[in-house]
């Protein structure tokens, strides 16, 4: 094969690897080994630009490690949990509530079953070197087993519970959720200034961004040290607010003070809010500060987490529930509404009546749901909660034990622990997903599986409560599907019989999910085992389509078979590492040209080499000329470079050196140097030459190997299998850097090479022109032993020593 076809040779090396189980764990090899804790990608859907970057970039340090070492790398699919749920929902037109729970699990299943293959395939088609025959799925029957004794035993030890709670709810996926599965999406709306009315006839001032939620206000809060005034309006209203709003506000609404007093004074009196369902009385809050708004504060039940902790302060208020699981408002004159047209609706109400004062345009961060990107709400409902608020400070401990890459990395997974304001929600209101394996007795006993029931669906097994003799009520919630992937360790551990523990080596990720596949792995590791989950974390960055975050759902993505059609596997391989860890890169055309590039010169120069060493007998020489030695040595930096860099996850800086190696110091120089040694030479000088082309290309080979995999197997393949011992690069020996010498000789042959070629191309010269060649006395002496070579790749008739000079034949 003359041109190298990359769609052909990826298709035939995927075969090989496949066929001879190249990337198998050895069970029996002695010595530690390298275990990787990989993302189980979701299986709803083709794999994207993203995952394909991602994925690579931690294949280029797992194919790193086992050429040194025994490797441990399962390969998982999340299939568990909403949003496959959703994507079976929408394929198939359907709503999952609509169906039986069994039908719907079926429907589910039987999705699943028919997706896996060819999504798996597309890892494959990448050259994720997994060993895909440990393979679990986050909803098989073993990893239910895992997360259900988790549940089971974590209950036992009282971190699990279950409480009526103000609950993150998504009204579209009609499920409670986590608080890392929030995103803060940003929405234009408006700041609305509303009266309430006194007993005395005047009115305090407030505003509020949802007044959709007037039915289920419960409270108007102050600050019981701040300054109050009232206001005597035009109109011959009284208006109640801080002193410090006046000022603002009396530039729209002109006013006159009467009356100055400390907000401890209005503490118990009543307020008419428009539409409520209940009184409502003032408070002190220490969330009301004089110096901003009108210092005055409107709360409602569960009209953000601002409500849910004023709830927390202020135990007296009684709560009133306006909105179904749905997001349907209940109560109120908006009753059967959702919550935008809600707010139109009471606004205009409130105009009509005479009690919206103003309404200010702004733009606010709103909480939606990270699956649909819906707005969250919070509704009451019963849900079941790991602590977690309690061990904040134990669980930055712990991620400090482990090593992050890169180290600012740690930072964010600090700041999130830090901002936690819930306990781990881990029940979902759906039906796909691992059931919780709980039946509740009318008497109130709780009753568990024993271990060997695992796994269990509560809805399909009857339990006979011990303490009453009634038939218990099985839990119809499933769990959230981070309390099934935040035990991917042991769920893959157990594959094997647990013969890799706890902490693995390397847990891989992109950093948006450091808030949930992360944190959740290290609770349950803590919670389990007082482990950390693993020793290192390596943590990518995103890819962006001219600097913005690439979306399959707006059209701005990319699909990588389209990459594998037109450039190869290894020319994508080749873009994703060319930013550093946890950098976004852009997706740019122009560099998978560059490493199709890359690999037409590898294909080239291999070819090149080769066609000169066909009667090479894979043996040293006694003796290497003086420019192989010289090479070799420099050749040694290289590997001794390499090495620390994919040591310390910098494998871009591994293939920018490598790639520069292999341009400059290889192909334009190297082979240059020895080409017509190779040609014409003869006895130890060939030898020399044939051993120095060998002994680099086959490193050069072996240090771009786990960026371009595909490339290199073929070429091993074709040219060095025959002398090497192992079957395939990648599972050959790491190179080991040699003597590392003094490089100034050959440098200043290359300089004098270099200064040459400029020569002749200013005056407009082939390289082959002939010449005769004068260079300094003390450099002729210097390249005592290489004066041949250098007269060679000069194509020098003549050389002597005197003043640098070039002179045309």
């Amino acid at each position: 094969m003359d041109i190298y076809d990359a769609q052909k040779v990826e298709q035939k090396i995927r075969r090989f690897w496949e066929k001879e189980k190249i990337f198998k764990f050895d069970f029996k090899r002695k010595g530690r080994v390298f275990s990787i804790d990989t993302p189980p990608p979701y299986v709803s859907g083709a794999m994207h630009i993203g995952h394909a970057f991602s994925y690579a970039q931690q294949d280029f340090i797992v194919r790193f490690r086992r050429m040194s070492g025994n490797v441990f790398y399962p390969f998982g699919t999340d299939d568990n949990g909403l949003p496959t749920e959703r994507f079976v929902e929408k394929i198939n037109k359907i709503k999952s509530k609509s169906m039986s729970r069994a039908k719907f699990i079926e429907l589910c299943l039987k999705t699943i079953k028919k997706m896996t293959p060819g999504f798996v395939q597309d890892y494959k088609d990448l050259g994720i070197s997994a060993d895909y025959d440990i393979y679990y799925s986050t909803i098989d029957k073993n990893a239910q087993k895992v997360s259900q004794k988790s549940f089971v035993d974590l209950f036992k030890k009282r971190e699990i519970y279950k409480k009526e709670f103000p609950t993150l709810w998504c009204p579209e996926c009609q499920t409670s959720i986590a608080q890392a599965e929030l995103e803060d999406k940003e929405k234009e709306t408006t700041l609305n200034y509303i009266k309430g009315k006194m007993e005395d006839g005047s009115f305090i001032i407030y505003a509020t961004t949802r007044p959709e939620l007037h039915p289920g206000c419960i409270g108007i809060s102050l600050d019981q040290k701040g300054d109050y005034v009232k206001v005597k309006r035009d109109g011959g209203e009284t208006w109640i607010l801080s002193k410090d709003a006046v000022k603002e506000m009396k530039k729209e609404f002109p006013m006159d003070i009467i009356e100055k007093f400390k907000g401890k004074d209005l503490l118990g009196k009543k307020v008419e809010i428009k539409f409520s369902e209940q009184p409502v009385y003032i408070s002190h809050d220490i969330s009301a500060k004089t110096g901003y708004g009108t210092g005055v504060v409107y709360y409602c039940s569960y009209g953000g987490l601002d409500c849910v902790l004023w709830l927390t302060r202020h135990s007296e208020a009684k709560i009133i529930s306006v909105m179904s699981e749905s997001g349907i408002y209940t109560k109120g004159p908006c009753k059967g509404m959702r919550s935008d047209a809600a707010r139109e609706k009471i606004l205009e109400l409130l105009d009509k009546e005479g009690y919206l004062i103003k309404k200010e345009k702004m733009k606010h961060s709103a909480n939606v749901h990270d699956k649909c990107g819906t707005p969250v709400e919070y509704i009451q409902t019963e849900q079941w909660f790991i602590k977690i608020l309690d061990k904040k400070k134990k669980l930055i401990e712990q991620g400090k034990k482990i090593k992050w890459y890169p180290e600012f990395m740690f930072k964010r997974y600090e700041n999130w622990v830090n901002g936690l304001e819930w306990n781990w929600s881990i029940s979902r209101d759906r039906h796909f997903g691992v059931p919780i394996p709980v039946w509740e007795c009318r008497c109130g006993k709780i009753i568990l599986p024993e271990e060997n029931e695992l796994p269990v669906d509560p809805l399909q097994v009857k339990k006979k409560c011990s303490k009453c003799g009634e038939i218990a009520k099985g839990e119809e919630r499933v769990l959230d599907t981070w309390a099934t992937s935040s035990l991917t360790p042991q769920i893959a551990s157990s594959l094997i019989n647990n013969k890799v523990k706890i902490p693995y080596s390397l847990r891989p990720q992109a950093h948006d999910i450091i808030r949930t596949w992360a944190f959740y792995t290290i609770v349950k590791s803590l919670l389990h085992e007082n482990k950390i989950p693993w020793e290192n974390i390596m943590v990518s960055g995103f890819v962006t389509l001219g600097g913005k975050k690439m979306s399959k759902s707006k059209g701005t993505g990319v699909q990588p078979h389209e990459v594998f059609e037109k450039y190869g596997a290894d020319a994508l391989r080749f873009w994703a590492s060319g930013s550093k860890l946890g950098e976004d890169l852009n997706y740019q055309e122009k560099d998978l040209i560059a490493g199709k590039r890359f690999a037409t010169k590898l294909w080239n120069a291999s070819r090149f080499v080769f066609m000169n060493l066909k009667d090479y007998d894979g043996k040293k020489p006694k003796k290497l000329e003086k420019i192989d030695e010289l090479f070799l040595g420099k050749l040694n930096f290289l590997i001794r470079d390499c090495t620390k860099y994919f040591e310390k996850y910098e494998y871009s800086k591994a293939r920018a050196e490598t790639d520069k190696f292999f341009w400059h110091d290889f192909c334009d120089n190297y082979l240059e140097i020895v080409k017509k040694r190779v040609y014409k030479g003869k006895g130890g000088k060939r030898a020399s030459a044939q051993y120095g082309l060998y002994q680099s290309l086959l490193t050069i080979l072996k240090l771009i190997a786990p960026i371009m995999p595909f490339i290199t197997e073929e070429i091993y393949q074709n040219y060095f299998r025959k002398f090497e011992r192992k079957k395939s690069v990648h599972i050959s020996k790491w190179p080991e850097a040699g003597k590392i010498g003094d490089s100034k000789e050959f440098d200043l042959f290359i300089r004098i090479l270099s200064k040459v070629r400029q020569a002749k191309t200013k005056v407009k010269k082939s390289m082959n022109a002939e010449i005769d060649l004068s260079i300094d006395k003390k450099d002729y002496a210097r390249l005592d032993g290489m004066i041949e070579d250098l007269k060679d790749v000069v194509n020098a008739k003549e050389m002597k020593t005197g003043k640098f000079g070039v002179e045309f034949i």
